[in-house]
């Protein structure tokens, strides 16, 4: 029993070494084509499963309807954060840290307040910074006309 054992187990060495590799007559160049084939395969499977994945979730399918609007927010310490909340025409004031989330009051949105989709942003958006910060640190060329 042991020796047929040992056999079985002797078996695929013996005709792995008896087969000639079929691999053993291409270039290393074919190999590194086919690394980055793989490799391009894999990045375009991530991107697709993103795009869909964007393309399918719920923002996309609500036209990113969002039933709670941020209207205010102030930093009181390093992680921690006392935000109004517009929901459905009430304001929650939620004290806000790094773990939990508290009701501190709640109130109806005051007349005189614009509605949160009006109100306009704290912060310029990302790409007008951007711009006025490349602007700024722009050394002037000569190719540039007043």
């Amino acid at each position: 029993m042991n020796r047929l054992l040992i056999v079985l187990l002797l078996l695929p060495l013996s005709v792995s070494a008896a087969v000639p590799a079929a691999d053993a007559g291409t270039s290393p160049l074919w190999g590194l084509v086919q690394v980055m084939l793989a490799l391009g395969l894999v990045l375009a499977v991530i991107v697709g499963a993103a795009w869909l994945f964007r393309r399918v979730s719920m923002g996309g399918m609500l036209g990113r309807w969002q039933p709670a609007k941020v209207v205010s927010g102030v930093m009181v310490g390093p992680h921690e954060r006392v935000v109004i909340v517009e929901l459905e025409g009430q304001w929650l004031v939620l004290g806000v840290t790094a773990k939990q989330v508290n009701l501190l009051t709640s109130m109806a949105r005051p007349e005189g307040a614009a509605s949160a989709a009006t109100v306009p942003a704290a912060t310029p958006p990302f790409a007008e910074w951007l711009a006025a910060a490349l602007a700024k640190h722009r050394r002037p060329s000569s190719n540039d006309t007043p």
